[in-house]
């Protein structure tokens, strides 16, 4: 039989173990954990990632068509800001083909309380894209982050 200090010593150092998964736990289910060097606000950073190569070889979306797409579908959605950035990326298809093209990347941020909201409107844009420009696809990143302005 274990004598009565071993016990408790067990049960101290079994619950210190427990004690640091703790932040491990926040990470792993997505739940966000105060950090001490944070500096901002609980925001979401959504990222939308827009192809330009047009099926069938046909010219690939151009600078103007993406900025009066950005004006008459993203803006009136999110008018308090944006980012869009130039860039170059690749993708298998739905026929296995590897697409290499130029892309554009929007980033929104906005307050962790406001994704019920943002995520329809979200939801909507990448379908518009795709329709209007014939995508396959347009691929969406949230993550969780802290800003200050």
């Amino acid at each position: 039989m274990i004598k009565s200090p071993v016990r408790l010593t067990a049960a101290v150092l079994a619950a210190g173990l427990i004690g640091v998964g703790g932040p491990v736990a926040y990470g792993a289910l997505g739940d966000e954990a105060p950090s001490e060097r944070a500096v901002g606000a609980a925001y979401l950073e959504t990222s939308l990632f827009f192809g330009t190569a047009m099926p069938g070889g046909g010219e690939p979306v151009s600078d103007e068509q993406f900025h009066a797409f950005v004006d008459e579908v993203v803006t009136p959605q999110f008018p308090v800001g944006l980012t869009v950035q130039d860039g170059y990326g690749q993708y298998r298809d739905a026929h296995g083909v590897i697409e290499r093209e130029r892309s554009f990347e929007l980033i929104l941020l906005y307050p962790v309380a406001e994704y019920d909201a943002n995520d329809p409107k979200i939801e909507d844009i990448r379908e518009e894209y795709k329709k209007r420009f014939a995508q396959e696809s347009v691929a969406r990143v949230d993550d969780r982050t802290a800003v200050d302005f």
